[in-house]
């Protein structure tokens, strides 16, 4: 039993977690298929991410989930993300009330022995701190798809910084290039009349010329650059929003009075005593609407998250285009130059 393995992946499209006993030596794959077969989304579509926001390695056995030395059984979690969303609106799972919760919940002003109002309330207190602890842990996956988009707006960075510098020196390329060449076709004007010429090679030469103009659509990326910098700016208001930090702290202080509460009441004697559940229902109430209040912002942050890093998704590509046309303009300017010098030194070889 002490060398057993479960999994516990927080579904973040319905805030319920699912729990995996693994095999030995399960891939990762075998657990997806699982994974799919509890929430509905297909293997395809999961995103699993660790709370670093480090993606699981799909080469790498399932047991990469499992942390040695965690805190607790829930304490560490594999939070699981639907990547054909990025909207997350519901409907979420909430935890349920126990029948005798829900008894004071209907009716706090029934009367009740003080022994059986300690168990109900001690359940009450108990349901207080799982609505704290179910934002804490949803926070967490948040915070995670955070993490993860910071990695990708990296990767995209590298990749933005990779494509400027290819694109200044293609642009230098192609300014020496057009000014050697007009210096060149200046020079063979000139001695034309009492020179040795070549109408193929001064076609050629134009025809170099209207290509390396050509090369030039490569080099802007403008269009690209303002897309980047627009993301950057949005990337790092979802950094400066108050929701961006956990919210928590209103049922925090809720769950201290519950507790507060319920001490209290134990030092009541127990003997012919009866009383209502009035405060501790105000308690219960007040915790639901706050977590429905912090939940609602929390899953509004995260699909502005996510929005972003679709956004990311989506770039890349572009820019791994643009990357390749500045290297094969770069190549075709390179071929050009390398093309002309060696018809120059072809002609002067004749005059000599």
């Amino acid at each position: 039993v002490l060398f057993l393995q479960i999994v516990h992946i927080l579904n973040m499209t319905s805030a319920k977690i699912v729990s995996f006993l693994l095999h030995p030596e399960e891939s990762l794959h075998s657990l997806q298929i699982r994974i799919e077969c509890e929430t509905g989304i297909s293997t395809g579509n999961q995103e699993l991410l660790l709370e670093t926001g480090i993606c699981l390695d799909p080469r790498k056995p399932a047991s990469q989930c499992v942390i040695d030395g965690v805190r607790g059984w829930d304490s560490y979690m594999v939070y699981l993300f639907d990547k054909s969303k990025t909207v997350y609106d519901g409907p979420f799972a909430s935890r349920s009330l126990s029948d005798c919760v829900n008894y004071i919940v209907q009716d706090s002003k029934i009367q009740l022995p003080i022994p059986q109002l300690r168990k109900v309330w001690a359940e009450a207190v108990h349901y207080v701190i799982g609505l704290k602890e179910d934002y804490s842990r949803l926070f967490q996956g948040q915070r995670a798809a955070m993490l993860s988009l910071l990695r990708y707006n990296a990767n995209l960075i590298k990749m933005k910084n990779n494509m400027v510098s290819a694109s200044q020196q293609l642009k230098a390329k192609l300014e020496f290039f057009h000014q050697s060449i007009r210096l060149d076709l200046e020079r063979y004007s000139d001695q034309m009349a009492y020179g040795i010429s070549s109408e193929k090679m001064l076609k050629a030469w134009k025809e170099m010329e209207e290509k390396a103009s050509q090369c030039a659509q490569a080099e802007d990326i403008g269009y690209l650059d303002e897309q980047i910098m627009a993301l950057h700016t949005e990337i790092v208001e979802l950094q400066k929003s108050p929701y961006a930090r956990r919210q928590g702290e209103v049922m925090e202080s809720l769950e201290q009075r519950a507790i507060d509460l319920y001490k209290q009441l134990k030092t009541r004697p127990p003997d012919h005593a009866y009383s209502d559940s009035t405060d501790m229902v105000k308690i219960i109430v007040q915790t639901v609407q706050s977590q429905d209040r912090v939940l609602k912002e929390l899953f509004g942050h995260l699909s502005k998250l996510l929005g972003c890093k679709q956004k990311i998704i989506d770039l890349l590509p572009k820019i791994e285009v643009a990357l390749n046309n500045i290297k094969e303009s770069d190549n075709s300017v390179m071929q050009m130059q390398g093309k002309r010098q060696r018809e120059i030194w072809h002609l002067l070889k004749i005059a000599c």
